[in-house]
């Protein structure tokens, strides 16, 4: 166990496993990213979640609730935080730099190398340094809604549930036709033949233009660069979007095939799990892929209540 942070602390299961030793050192709360809880006395509070140290495991989603969990804790000058895996190299490591690029306002590279110097040994695999990439392009925040995060959510279907069965429905966007709210200046897509509403406007996952021959083995998702995605979609002659809960028959249970539309069966487009290359030369993993030829853009204004002076 190493401070890495005034009162907060870096370890592995070994320092865990003697909670007098805990009390000894001041620890009372205990953050574990691990395969196993460990068994602590009802003094200290704890977090526990679940994590290996392999490439399939998702632990950019858990970021913010580990960050909170330790800001709560180190609120009070008392309390001293103690955040473990079972090596202490990989997993908490991941979330130690996540804390510190979010609290000290660091870089990725910066923290990395900060704590790097207080413990020679971290070893943060591949995996979660590329989410930690993308924690940073978030602005070190996780946002649902955000593309980069809906694509990354995407790309983890396939590990978690490779039979593609039985999906969780929060990986669907809701059917516009489900609903008959409107944002301000929503943008619906309708099927160009039957007028039947598809998608949403934020349902589309922008990307940065590819080139050529390069994109065809880039097949890991880079952070979108606002700037720029506008002027290089002119390029794309398809729409790259999250699936929608229409098109959930279609994809449960095969890597690909053909999106048709659910009202009038004319051809949308194609998915593929293991994605497929844009117009632009880009390659999007995985793929729902509408061709702009078959759908039309319907923009939903709101407009303010006008009230009526007397005459």
């Amino acid at each position: 166990m190493i401070t890495v942070l005034p009162r907060l602390f870096l370890g592995g299961a070994a320092d865990v496993s003697e909670p007098r030793t805990l009390s000894e050192s001041g620890i009372t709360h205990v953050l574990t990213v691990d395969a196993e809880e460990p068994r602590l006395a009802d003094s200290f509070k704890t977090k526990f979640v679940f994590a290996l140290d392999e490439s399939c495991t998702d632990l950019l989603s858990f970021l913010d609730e580990c960050i909170q969990f330790i800001s709560d804790a180190l609120s009070l000058e008392t309390n001293n935080v103690l955040v473990h895996c079972h090596a202490g190299v990989s997993r908490s490591a991941a979330v130690i730099i996540a804390f510190m690029m979010k609290t000290c306002k660091l870089t990725l590279k910066d923290a990395h190398v900060r704590l790097e110097n207080i413990k020679t040994d971290i070893r943060v695999n591949d995996e979660f340094l590329h989410q930690l990439e993308l924690f940073e392009s978030m602005d070190c925040n996780i946002d649902i809604s955000n593309p980069i995060y809906k694509q990354y959510r995407l790309q983890k279907v396939t590990q978690k549930y490779p039979e593609l069965q039985n999906l969780p429905r929060e990986y669907f966007a809701v059917d516009p036709t489900a609903t008959t709210e409107t944002q301000f200046n929503e943008v619906i897509y309708k099927c160009r033949k039957c007028r039947r509403s598809l998608f949403r406007n934020s349902s589309i996952l922008n990307h940065i233009s590819g080139s050529e021959p390069a994109a065809f083995v880039h097949k890991r998702m880079n952070p979108i660069n606002i700037q720029t995605v506008g002027k290089e979609q002119n390029r794309c002659t398809s729409y790259f979007i999250e699936p929608v809960q229409w098109m959930e028959p279609a994809l449960l249970g095969v890597m690909d095939g053909q999106l048709l539309c659910p009202k009038c069966s004319s051809k949308l487009g194609s998915f593929n799990w293991y994605g497929e290359q844009c117009s632009c030369g880009r390659w999007i993993t995985p793929a729902f892929q509408i061709h702009k030829t078959r759908v039309d853009e319907l923009k939903k204004i709101a407009l303010p209540s006008m009230k009526l002076g007397n005459s």
